[in-house]
């Protein structure tokens, strides 16, 4: 497995996302937001989280129309893998790579803390470390999560299975007060229709480590390295 994790101005989690990919026996490359092109051999393009471009306009939406967003877009087309973490999921969206958006959390702070989900997909290139219905332990760190679409796309989201990730408390209850941004569903990441494309807000790479207090997110890399 070959990740290209890529950096705009204002990205802080490349070198973590780095860093979790490498752990899990993936080799690691840099890309930067003004190349035309991924480098050669590329499985995964990695959108990292942070502010990028300040966040300007809307989050992610500077982003999304970078040089390199041509080739993650390509690349997704051929069926290449693509994650999209916090601001990347942000960027994702805005690109057109995933639907909805993400708007401000309902009760309008940033937040910044640990937070349940549970998997309910466990058969993808993303997930299949996990099973389905298991909770893990990540954590969150954003002000735009609250995750939105039109009522066809959620059903078709629902429906088809494209749910990845759902908000939720220690016994695995997808209740409103599970939910610490408002997003529709409880929905915390979506995956595109070939399911090769995978957008979530909380920050697995955070938790891949005992001395930080975890490693439940190391599945996900340990899933993609293994892909």
């Amino acid at each position: 497995m070959k990740a290209a994790v890529i950096t705009f101005p204002g990205s802080n989690r490349d070198g973590d996302v780095a860093r979790a990919l490498r752990q899990a026996g993936a080799t690691v490359v840099s890309a930067w937001h003004a190349d035309h092109e991924l480098p050669h051999g590329t499985d995964l393009a990695v959108l990292p989280g942070g502010f990028s471009y300040g966040d300007y306009l809307r989050c992610g939406a500077i982003a999304s129309r970078a040089p390199i967003m041509d080739a993650v877009r390509a690349h997704a087309a051929r069926g290449g893998l693509v994650l999209g973490i916090c601001n990347g999921f942000q960027i994702l969206c805005e690109s057109g790579l995933l639907p909805g958006v993400l708007m401000r959390n309902a009760n309008l702070h940033f937040i910044c803390r640990r937070q349940h989900l549970k998997v309910a997909r466990a058969d993808t290139a993303f997930t299949g470390r996990y099973h389905v219905g298991q909770v893990i332990d990540v954590c969150i760190a954003h002000g735009e999560g609250n995750y939105f679409c039109d009522e066809e796309t959620l059903h078709e989201l629902e429906s088809e299975g494209r749910v990845a990730f759902r908000y939720c408390d220690a016994a695995g209850n997808t209740s409103r007060e599970a939910n610490p941004n408002g997003s529709l569903n409880n929905i915390a990441g979506v995956f595109s229709e070939g399911l090769n494309v995978l957008g979530m807000m909380p920050h697995p790479e955070n938790l891949i480590d005992e001395l930080v207090g975890g490693i439940d997110g190391r599945g996900l890399f340990e899933s993609l390295a293994a892909a």
